[in-house]
């Protein structure tokens, strides 16, 4: 079983959903963000989600943006995530890590030696934001060979029809965008979750975590109420953000005000009833 499978069955087994919590790397730089990483789990994240940085980033809103900007600028690469990955799996075997990016920057590594060397690294699961399920064959097979799970996008504008395709390959578990266009920018209602959330469901037995726009613990707690997992972003950043100095670098106890935000999702999300 892999690490996201067993997650799911344990939080699933303990009557709740689970938090999945967001950081770009090396934002605003290696250490801080490495300190971030590493204080997760114990801040109560059940996966954690790393951002890749890319120069075009299509789908994040401002915050995020910015985000990568400040990893771009600090000189993150593609290969210094992976070793971002490898080093936290020093001290922690258990929770498992999805890479969320765009696939030029793969597409420039190679995706094989991207693959391999990301479940080399302790990778779990790869979510690729800008790869439709009709070129799925550039990066899929590669992820499947390396016992990647290949998790796919779902939007509110994805009918029942392209469920099925959408699905094709899938595994882990199904993110679904809450909103439509750009993240951080507005939240779903919780009607609207409601209703679409069922509707997903039907298509698939995998996991379904809600994203782009769980942003309070209230919110939190919500969408892992009503699927089984949420996806918190652009808060996080937003709070890192705010606790950078006028050159853009982390003040003292950055992370930890960011780790303590963690907390408050983390209890939130542990007391609502799944």
């Amino acid at each position: 079983m892999s690490r996201i499978a067993a997650r799911f069955a344990a939080v699933k087994q303990a009557g709740r959903g689970a938090l999945i919590p967001f950081l770009e790397a090396w934002d605003p730089d290696h250490a801080t963000s490495m300190e971030i990483l590493r204080g997760m789990p114990g801040a109560g994240a059940d996966l954690i989600e790393i951002g890749m940085p890319f120069t075009d980033p299509m789908a994040d809103g401002p915050i995020v943006q910015a985000a990568g900007k400040r990893g771009l600028k600090a000189g993150v690469k593609v290969r210094h995530v992976l070793t971002m990955v490898r080093d936290f799996r020093v001290d922690d075997d258990a929770t498992p890590i999805v890479l969320m990016g765009y696939l030029n920057p793969i597409l420039s590594y190679g995706p094989e030696k991207f693959c391999i060397d990301a479940a080399a690294a302790g990778v779990d699961g790869l979510i690729i934001v800008d790869l439709p399920p009709e070129e799925s064959d550039k990066l899929l097979p590669f992820a499947t060979a390396n016992g990647l799970d290949f998790i796919r996008l779902v939007a509110p504008t994805t009918n029942d029809a392209r469920l099925p395709q959408v699905m094709n390959g899938s595994s882990g578990f199904i993110y679904y965008v809450s909103i439509t266009g750009i993240t951080g920018t507005r939240s779903a209602t919780t009607k609207h979750l409601a209703e679409a959330i069922p509707r997903v469901r039907k298509a698939t037995d995998l996991p379904i975590a809600i994203g782009f726009g769980v942003r309070t613990p209230a919110q939190a707690a919500e969408a892992s109420r009503i699927a089984d997992a949420a996806v918190v972003a652009s808060a996080l950043i937003e709070t890192l953000a705010a606790n950078l100095d006028e050159n853009g670098q982390a003040r003292p106890g950055a992370a930890g005000v960011v780790l303590a935000q963690v907390r408050d999702l983390a209890k939130a999300v542990r007391q609502a009833q799944s």
